[in-house]
């Protein structure tokens, strides 16, 4: 059982500990209350140097006034160099003759050995959209005449040459020359 005579030494100890006093901190301890009062004299550091600024832009005041005049005047330019752009924009969508969404199935992909299902599934979308959009069939033009934008290719190619996706929504634009360009339907 429990040694008395340990127990009386331990009380002892103990009683010796409280009439002395707290002992030094810890090494950890007193770092933090270092920290704290760093931090203190840091903020107070901000808030003097906030009170100056305060003073100071109450001094310079007036001269910004003028300058806000000034950069009123530089920002027009740039308003109309915007107008132009917009114009561009306007005139590259009264471009598209015709625009159309499809849902082209790429299941016949899949009869194709895994290693060549990527390919055949982009040749499937060329010769599906050919035939919908009336495209004539020039062996030297067809390139020139059909293009397949990065995001529906990236999107069949997106989980790699075996598993191209069962079917994709594209947004087929016709423009005056006679080209047409696939996106991405939105939303997908």
């Amino acid at each position: 059982m429990k040694d008395p005579s340990k127990e009386a030494v331990v009380e002892e100890e103990l009683e010796k500990e409280i009439e002395e006093g707290p002992e030094e901190l810890p090494i950890e301890e007193e770092e933090d209350m270092e920290a704290a009062d760093e931090l203190e004299e840091i903020e107070e550091e901000a808030e003097k140097e906030i009170a100056e600024e305060e003073i100071v832009e109450e001094e310079i005041e007036e001269p910004l006034e003028e300058e806000v005049v000034e950069e009123e005047v530089v920002q027009e330019p740039i308003e109309e160099e915007e107008r132009p752009e917009r114009r561009e924009r306007e005139e590259i969508e009264e471009e598209i003759v015709e625009e159309r969404i499809y849902t082209i199935p790429l299941g016949r992909a899949w009869i194709s050995t895994p290693k060549k299902r990527a390919p055949r599934a982009i040749r499937i979308i060329k010769s599906f959209i050919m035939r919908h959009m009336k495209i004539k069939i020039d062996e030297i033009e067809e390139a020139e005449r059909l293009v397949i934008s990065n995001e529906v290719n990236e999107r069949i190619w997106s989980r790699g040459i075996k598993s191209p996706p069962r079917k994709i929504r594209v947004r087929a634009v016709k423009d005056k020359e006679g080209t047409v360009t696939l996106h991405l339907a939105e939303g997908d």
